[in-house]
């Protein structure tokens, strides 16, 4: 039986929110990767508002 992932924040190893370390958890990539994305992103444009999207739909992971 396959467990489904779920994409949760890691705010325990994330630098602000743990939108990118939850994102690298998810497709379990280096979380620098994704920031590097993210970063590439805020100056093409666009980065910034999906970081905030993210920050509010993305639900926080419970530390057990």
């Amino acid at each position: 039986m396959s467990r489904i992932k779920k994409l949760y924040r890691n705010r325990k190893e994330g630098k602000i929110a743990g939108i990118c370390s939850g994102i690298g958890d998810y497709f379990e990539i280096d979380p620098v990767i994704v920031r590097i994305i993210f970063l590439f992103g805020f100056f093409l444009g666009g980065g910034f508002f999906a970081y905030m999207i993210g920050w509010f739909i993305i639900p926080d992971r419970q530390i057990d």
